[in-house]
C-alpha cells in the first residue's frame, strides 16, 4: 500500500501530480533559501497571517501550503506526501486527488484562521498532509473488505502516531493538522464514488 518499488522515472511519469506538487514545495524552498527577491518577498507575502487574510488578503489561505521554514520541515512534509500520495492519486487520478490536496490543505488554513488569534502566522503543507490521513483512515473504515488486516492497522497506527506527535512537538499548528485529518475524512466519500 505505501511500499515505493518504482524507480525515479517510472515514480515521476505514473504518479505526476505527487512529483509536481514536491517540485513546486521544492523550488519555493530553493528560493528562500538563496533569496533573489529584496527582503525576502516570498515569505512576507505568503506566510498565513491571520491578521492579514482578515484585511482580504486571502491568497494567504493558499500559499503557505508550499512554504517550508526549514529543511527538515519541507523533508517530513515532502517525504510523507512522497509515501503518501501514490494510492491516493492512483485511485483517484491526478485530477481529483490535486483538488482533494489543495481544497484539504486550504479549508485547514481556514479552520486555523477562525480559530486562532489574529496574531497567529503559519507555514507547511501539513493540514494537506493531514488530510491525506483522515482520507486513507475514511478507506479503511468504510471498505474493509478491499483491504488486508496488516494495511488497516497500518493506516490506524500511522493515523494515531500523527495525532500524538502533534501534541508532544513544538510549534506546530494543532489546529490545522486535526482540521486536515477531519476535512480529509468527511470529503473522502465526495471523492472516492468509485467501484472496487
Amino acid at each position: 500500500m505505501f511500499t515505493r518499488t518504482e524507480s525515479f522515472r517510472e515514480y515521476t511519469h505514473s504518479y505526476r501530480a505527487v512529483t509536481v506538487l514536491i517540485l513546486i514545495m521544492m523550488i519555493v524552498f530553493v528560493l528562500i533559501l538563496f533569496p533573489i527577491f529584496p527582503g525576502n518577498v516570498i515569505f512576507y507575502y505568503g506566510t498565513g497571517v491571520n491578521l492579514f487574510i482578515a484585511d482580504g488578503q486571502w491568497w494567504r489561505l493558499i500559499t503557505p501550503i508550499f512554504l517550508h521554514s526549514t529543511f527538515t520541515h519541507l523533508l517530513f512534509n515532502g517525504f510523507s506526501l512522497a509515501i503518501f500520495g501514490p494510492f491516493l492519486e492512483k485511485f483517484l487520478g491526478s485530477v481529483k486527488f490535486s483538488i482533494f490536496f489543495l481544497s484539504t490543505g486550504i479549508l485547514a488554513n481556514i479552520a486555523t484562521f477562525l480559530i486562532k488569534p489574529l496574531t497567529y502566522n503559519h507555514i507547511g503543507a501539513s493540514g494537506a498532509i493531514f488530510g491525506l490521513f483522515g482520507f486513507f483512515f475514511y478507506l479503511v473504515l468504510f471498505n474493509k473488505t478491499n483491504f488486508t488486516n496488516n494495511e488497516r492497522n497500518t493506516v490506524y497506527t500511522l493515523t494515531g502516531i500523527a495525532i500524538i506527535m502533534t501534541f508532544i512537538q513544538p510549534q506546530i499548528n494543532v489546529v490545522g493538522h486535526l482540521a486536515g485529518i477531519a476535512i480529509g475524512a468527511l470529503t473522502a466519500p465526495l471523492y472516492s464514488r468509485k467501484k472496487w
